[in-house]
């Protein structure tokens, strides 16, 4: 299966942007007056901003919701944060047809999935949030409403994590195509980066926020059938999966060694610790059913061990850490395997292959 990407559509079930509103029973848009049915290449890019920026930043726009960092925010050449220490940079990008399909996620959807991947990166990081550069590159002809209710999408997500858009880039696109990118920043607040590779021998391998409900959610849809509360509940995870963006930062305080987030899958970022710390990760069988059956019934018991160990799209937190540090983190991190002398990711002591999302090997 793939990662819990929308990767898996087939191009011919994309439903066209400028045909948006004809899918409001399958997910969540909200109410576009008629002048917002107008396509791209009727309005100027002034015309477009004007609209689009209130929407990201709340009232006043280039001034509003601006983080206390935030020295010039949108509206001029580039924007200027005030950050004494170690500055973190991320990106992640979304390709429509590729990311989602505009007949399983809104704008909206999009846009909170969009937030929330860049953002899970700083917090594995142990950083804080401090801005976001947002672009958009569209077919001309989609409506001025789906833009607009991805720049909603985009500034709640962003004031729901305290941060806000620092400024970006507007461009047109060929037939068909719309890309929508962030390069997120954040500060350590004096904290040195928690890394992947500083795991070690006796660590702990923990988790915090849920595994697989991202990839069951894609599952259920494509699977075609009608979900119960279980099964839409897990849909939900899909088109707006969450992080616990506030435990990266209290991890990395508390002295966690090592830490990622699962945008890939539990094997492959897991893999990933373990190749940058040149140790072993080995998972617990019963961990890992006990958190499937989280999944169950919605998904089969097979499906749902599949989607804890390889779904993506989870953006949860998984890190390694010494027993005093587990203990003073608590319940909200599950303890799922240790850190043993070796290569690779196992369980319960057998060697278990990277499988998880891959861009390009999913071709």
């Amino acid at each position: 299966m793939g990662a819990g990407c929308e990767c898996a559509c087939r191009s011919d079930a994309t439903v066209p942007l400028t045909d948006w509103v004809a899918v409001r029973g399958t997910v969540d848009h909200v109410t576009a007056d008629d002048s917002q049915r107008r396509p791209l290449v009727e309005l100027s890019e002034e015309d477009i901003l004007a609209q689009l920026l209130p929407l990201l930043n709340g009232p006043g726009g280039a001034n509003g919701g601006r983080h206390e960092r935030v020295v010039v925010g949108p509206g001029d050449d580039a924007a200027v944060l005030h950050n004494p220490g170690d500055v973190i940079l991320t990106t992640d990008t979304m390709v429509r047809g590729r990311d989602w399909r505009d007949d399983w996620s809104s704008a909206r959807d999009v846009a909170a999935k969009l937030v929330v991947q860049n953002l899970a990166d700083v917090a594995a990081m142990g950083g804080i949030p401090t801005g976001l550069l947002l672009t958009i590159a569209a077919d001309p002809s989609i409506d001025l409403a789906w833009v607009l209710e991805f720049g909603a999408g985009i500034g709640e997500a962003s004031r729901a994590a305290h941060t806000s858009v620092l400024g970006g880039d507007l461009s047109s696109a060929p037939s068909g195509t719309v890309v929508v990118s962030i390069t997120a920043t954040g500060t350590l607040a004096g904290l040195a980066p928690v890394l992947r590779s500083g795991a070690r021998a006796g660590d702990l391998v923990a988790v915090c926020g849920t595994l697989g409900t991202s990839a069951a959610g894609l599952e259920l849809l494509l699977a075609g059938e009608d979900p119960d509360q279980a099964g839409a509940v897990l849909i939900a995870a899909h088109r707006r999966p969450t992080s616990p963006l506030s435990e990266g930062p209290r991890a990395a305080r508390a002295g966690a060694t090592a830490m990622i987030d699962i945008s890939d899958g539990l094997l492959r970022d897991a893999a990933r610790i373990a190749s940058a710390s040149g140790v072993q990760l080995d998972l617990s069988e019963s961990a890992i059913l006990r958190e499937a059956q989280a999944l169950v019934p919605a998904v089969t018991d097979a499906v749902a061990r599949e989607c804890v160990l390889t779904g993506g799209e989870e953006h949860s937190l998984l890190a390694c850490m010494p027993r005093r540090v587990h203990r003073e983190l608590g319940s909200a991190w599950r303890v799922i395997g240790q850190v043993v002398k070796g290569s690779g990711v196992s369980i319960d002591g057998a060697v278990s292959a990277p499988r998880g999302w891959d861009h390009f090997l999913a071709e």
